[in-house]
């Protein structure tokens, strides 16, 4: 799908049909990958690096332009269960225009990033600011998902919530990766400023972008060494949470194990029919020593089959 727009009053709105100083196109088809490899004149392997969310941020320099491969977050929305990702954006600045080519999604130009733009070249860095921007406001929601896991983990037993952590710290490792790469293109298209005849407001902007992005970068390398950091021990937690329950219900097995005994032998109707010529005195005398010497019996044997097997492992360790 193709959408124009025009510069008014450092304003970006749809275009009436007159002037087209940004185009944009997103998820274009086979027609509109032939109008923009005819018009514009970028190569198919340029407009399907666009398209591919695995394609790694660069910037590629024309006699008549800049084409940069831009890493930009996915849209985040409760649907998504808290999966995170990167997508990509190419952006051909041509002759004092800029087209936008993308995969999924459209450019909110009514944001206030891109409020009070003069030129083409004002909305391709104030595209580069909006894309750091929305960076930030992804690691705020990992930082408020993150603490919320935390409090479910210390008192969970099942694996669900550290699960969802994991994929916290995977998107993390995505997204870090994503932000050092715009870094890197964000250098090389500074280096190039003249090139591109960059004022020096914009180079100061750009400058800002930089450190936005730089920023950007730590914060995120931190929130991924935390998250990495601390896995093992709320995985601890939830063992813990699993050994606290275990403990309980041992205490209560061995509270009810001699009250149920104690029923099960008054209550051995068979037994007494069975022994009445003896009397229910010896009887059950010689019933409890059976059971007594039966448990220790089983107490000898399993004690030395452990023995035996930790004696095996330790001369194989050996």
């Amino acid at each position: 799908m193709k959408s124009t727009f025009e510069l008014v009053d450092g304003s970006i709105i749809p275009s009436a049909g007159g002037r087209i100083d940004v185009d944009v196109y997103v998820a274009p088809g086979e027609d509109e990958k032939r109008e923009i490899a005819g018009v514009i004149g970028l190569d198919p392997h340029d407009i399907e690096s666009a398209l591919d969310p695995d394609e790694i941020s660069r910037v590629q320099f024309y006699p008549e332009g800049v084409y940069v491969i831009w890493k930009r977050p996915k849209n985040l929305s409760v649907d998504q269960r808290l999966r995170l990702d990167v997508t990509s954006a190419g952006l051909f600045y041509n002759r004092g225009m800029l087209h936008v080519i993308m995969g999924e999604s459209g450019i909110p130009f009514s944001a206030k990033e891109f409020q009070g733009v003069s030129s083409t070249v004002d909305v391709l860095l104030k595209f580069f600011l909006h894309t750091v921007h929305h960076y930030l406001d992804h690691l705020k929601a990992i930082k408020q998902l993150t603490v919320d896991l935390e409090s479910k983990i210390s008192t969970s037993m099942e694996n669900r919530y550290l699960l969802q952590m994991f994929a916290l710290g995977e998107a993390l490792i995505y997204y870090l990766n994503a932000i050092e790469a715009n870094g890197s293109t964000l250098a090389k298209v500074r280096a190039s400023a003249e090139k591109l005849g960059l004022t020096k407001e914009q180079i100061e902007m750009l400058d800002d972008i930089i450190l936005d992005n730089f920023q950007c970068a730590k914060q995120a390398q931190i929130f991924t060494t935390v998250l990495s950091g601390l896995m093992d021990a709320r995985g601890t937690i939830v063992n813990n949470n699993v050994n606290v329950l275990l403990k309980n219900l041992t205490l209560i097995n061995i509270i009810f194990l001699p009250l149920n005994l104690i029923a099960s032998i008054g209550g051995m109707s068979e037994f007494s029919a069975f022994t009445k010529s003896v009397g229910w005195k010896i009887s059950y005398s010689l019933f409890s020593l059976g059971m007594v010497l039966l448990g220790w019996a089983t107490w000898v044997v399993l004690v030395r089959a452990i023995d035996k097997k930790q004696r095996a492992e330790s001369r194989i360790k050996r």
